[in-house]
């Protein structure tokens, strides 16, 4: 799971960026996983929704949506 992880991080971020220096790619990443992969990525391992979806989902099964 964790090398399908960096090969959607390095397909989706890396490659499609020019990076001048460390603290841009390290700004990006953050980006990139806190707000982009956490919160809106759908996951095929979590039924097709985005974890944020999920988490939500599991805490109040009441809020369900696809």
């Amino acid at each position: 799971m964790a090398e399908s992880w960096f090969s959607t991080y390095k397909a989706e971020l890396i490659d499609r960026g020019v990076w001048p220096n460390l603290a841009k790619l390290r700004t990006a990443t953050f980006d990139y996983i806190e707000v982009f992969y956490n919160r809106r990525r759908r996951h095929s391992a979590l039924g097709q929704l985005s974890p944020a979806r999920y988490e939500l989902n599991h805490k109040h099964p009441a809020n369900q949506a696809a």
